[in-house]
């Protein structure tokens, strides 16, 4: 491996899927392959048949899988292919290999192409579906998923399928009180939108699109990070970026504030408005300004992030102004912002064991963040570590008696910070083995000894903790340091490797991207892998998450579950002997919780749901179906306060109203995500419950030691 490449080799572990947004484009022009796509995808050929932990050979079996999946990428229920287009295209099924060794892309592209024309014809159907009137006396079924369907075999066959979809659209909507004229406006609007966001996507994305479908059939975790999708991930490692402190959001034809973050230039301005919407960006007071209206939210954020320093004027649409409204320019000065509700947070919560008050610290960890850049200029960067470390130090001096690590929905980051945070509730030993593709192993141990917390300690996890959580809560696990809450885990056992293209190439702009490839497993110190089946609590909490379709199980592709030798470790306590009278108070506290017993109702019912493949259209059938949910949670609404306490909720214990999230009032949808994070949050509690128990019996453990060793002899 060249040393250029060795020092770029950060190590990560995490699940960071490469995200799109399906957006409206600036460009109008049919996308294209570009040489650097030839140029990135043949690097890519060369990286990963060298260095990823078992890619296979690039031959024709794997071509007619890339085939597939890309077919899935761009088409994933089948509502716009025909089977026609897939038989044109078969003959891609066995040359992609050599198309993609040769950096000859004109293939994907052209499928991308009739993929968009099929859009137009869809965008024709749904034109005159909303011209008709549905009649909802009929009984006839609504299949949502037709992941696994068959391809339409024919115009009229697919103007059947939109037929369906688009009346229980309208059903729900009329459902919700909405009467036809204001259902046909918003369901213009909502597939106008749709329809272009799916098909103005620029030659970029178009790559991207098609090098995950490739990269995606090695196995889960390996991706190609167009730039702009770098550099998006280089800022959710630092916590931090240069630019203006505003999250945006794409709202109708423009980008709009949604949120405005502390500390940020704009919010110290006081010029800017959550809802304001950007109508033009300028690179400085005299220089021209580009309009932005109808630009993809992830085109506009690039003119808007800069260097330090420098000045950024904004044409702004106030959040009150109607569509022909005055404007006004806002100039702003570029600066450091700190993505502060992306780090570590503390808070202590107090309950009552047996009549004793005690105070349990609780640390939400959202993810295993490291700034890298910083790391190698300075010993003072940020990290995951040492803000869990300063937060100890504040909860140990309001004296808490145990605490809790909240990894839940914590998707991973850097090993190093899982191995450094290990190291301040254990005070040595090995935290996690790697091995890599040829059975080497390397263990990776607590980089020094002294530990920040000896007291009682509980890692609380959910579906969503992956890899790095998972290592994390494993090592506590295994040591006996302290009890794991929750359900299993996510189940990634692999770990991955960033490689910056342009590095490699020695390119001075940013043109190929990145590529995150999985080169090796990790292990537990006990010699099992926490591949496929995750970390297993010691206590099992109900779940709102859908773990059926969601988890490492839930790809086709999946590495196996596997064990290798262990290594010697010295076990940090005995949590596994207090485990019996944990789970017994447990149960019986859950018992005669009414908030408790209702979570789990609502997680049983969704369950069901999920359950379901098809959907009456006959507006009698769905109408009983909803009354009949809608008593069920008025039931539980009238005697509890419950809440998800997570963002894994399937909805709110509201009635359907029939629109998707950014239909509704930009206030309402900031109301209700408000309210959710506000809400009681029972697994928490229930969580701070057990480690008061825990507390409580070591210090009983700990009076019958003592008052053994003072009996007279």
């Amino acid at each position: 491996m060249p040393d250029m490449m060795r020092r770029r080799l950060n190590w990560f572990l995490g699940f960071f899927a490469a995200t799109l947004f399906f957006a409206a484009s600036v460009s109008a022009e049919q996308p294209r392959p570009t040489p650097a796509h030839a140029d990135a995808a043949i690097a890519t050929v060369h990286l990963l048949s060298r260095y990823h932990y078992q890619a296979p050979p690039l031959d024709s079996a794997l071509s007619a899988k890339i085939f597939d999946r890309y077919l899935k990428a761009l088409d994933p229920a089948r509502l716009f292919f025909l089977q026609s287009d897939v038989n044109d295209f078969s003959y891609a099924r066995t040359t992609l290999d050599s198309a993609i060794l040769e950096g000859r892309l004109d293939t994907p592209f052209l499928m991308f192409a009739r993929y968009t024309g099929r859009v137009k014809k869809v965008r024709t159907i749904i034109q005159e579906l909303l011209g008709a009137n549905f009649d909802f006396t009929v009984d006839e079924s609504f299949e949502p998923d037709r992941s696994e369907a068959p391809w339409a075999a024919s115009d009229s066959e697919l103007r059947e399928i939109w037929r369906k979809r688009v009346k229980n659209d309208w059903l729900r909507l009329r459902m919700a009180g909405n009467n036809d004229a204001a259902i046909r406006r918003t369901l213009a609007k909502r597939y106008s939108h749709a329809l272009d966001r799916s098909t103005k996507l620029n030659s970029d994305d178009v790559f991207q699109v098609f090098m995950n479908a490739w990269a995606g059939t090695l196995e889960p975790h390996t991706n190609y990070l167009g730039p702009r999708a770098a550099e998006d991930f280089s800022i959710s490692m630092k916590l931090s970026l240069v630019g203006i402190g505003a999250v945006l959001q794409e709202r109708d034809d423009y980008v709009i504030v949604r949120e405005l973050i502390p500390g940020g230039p704009a919010l110290r301005s006081g010029k800017l408005n959550v809802g304001d919407r950007i109508a033009g960006v300028a690179q400085g007071e005299k220089a021209v300004m580009i309009d932005v209206t109808g630009w993809r939210v992830d085109e506009v954020v690039p003119l808007i992030r800069g260097k330090q320093n420098s000045i950024i004027v904004l044409d702004i649409l106030p959040v009150d102004a109607p569509p022909d409204g005055v404007h006004r320019q806002v100039t702003l000065v570029r600066d450091t912002v700190r993505l502060e509700n992306q780090a570590a947070s503390g808070s202590i919560r107090e309950i009552r064991n047996n009549g004793q008050l005690q105070k349990i610290g609780i640390i939400k960890l959202p993810s295993f963040y490291q700034d890298t850049e910083a790391r190698r200029k300075s010993p003072q960067f940020r990290s995951a570590t040492r803000d869990v470390t300063r937060i100890i130090g504040e909860l140990k001096r309001d004296k808490i008696d145990a605490l809790l690590i909240d990894l839940r929905d914590n998707a991973g980051g850097s090993l190093d910070e899982a191995v450094s945070l290990t190291g301040l509730f254990i005070d040595s030993g090995p935290v996690v083995i790697q091995q890599n593709s040829r059975g080497q192993t390397r263990v990776e141990r607590i980089p020094t000894t002294g530990m920040t917390w000896e007291g009682p300690l509980g890692v609380l996890i959910n579906r969503a903790s992956a890899s790095a959580s998972e290592i994390f809560a494993a090592a506590i696990q295994d040591y006996g340091r302290g009890i794991v809450i929750g359900e299993d885990s996510f189940g990634k056992g692999t770990v991955q490797t960033l490689i910056d293209l342009d590095e490699l190439e020695r390119s001075p702009q940013r043109r190929y991207g990145e590529i995150k490839m999985t080169i090796a497993q990790f292990f537990r110190i006990s010699g099992g892998t926490t591949q496929l089946r995750g970390v297993s609590p010691d206590i099992n909490l109900p779940s709102l998450i859908d773990a059926k379709n969601f988890g490492e199980s839930a790809y086709e592709n999946a590495l196996p579950w596997t064990r290798i030798a262990p290594v010697e470790f010295r076990s940090a306590g005995n949590i596994a002997s207090l485990l019996p009278a944990l789970a017994l108070r447990h149960e019986q506290r859950v018992a005669q919780n009414k908030d408790f017993l209702q979570f789990k109702e609502k997680a049983a019912e969704l369950n069901t749901l999920r359950e379901v493949k098809s959907f009456s259209l006959k507006e009698s059938i769905r109408r009983a179906e909803r009354d009949r949910m809608e008593a069920r949670a008025k039931a539980r609404s009238k005697n509890t306060e419950l809440s998800s306490g997570s963002e894994d909720s399937v909805e709110d214990e509201v009635g359907d109203d029939g629109l998707l999230a950014n239909e509704r009032s930009l206030s309402n949808e900031l109301a209700a995500e408000k309210a959710r994070k506000s809400a009681r949050d029972v697994l928490l509690e229930e969580s701070a419950n057990i480690l008061g128990d825990m507390v409580g019996l070591l210090r009983a453990s700990s009076s019958s030691e003592v008052a053994q060793r003072e009996k007279p002899r």
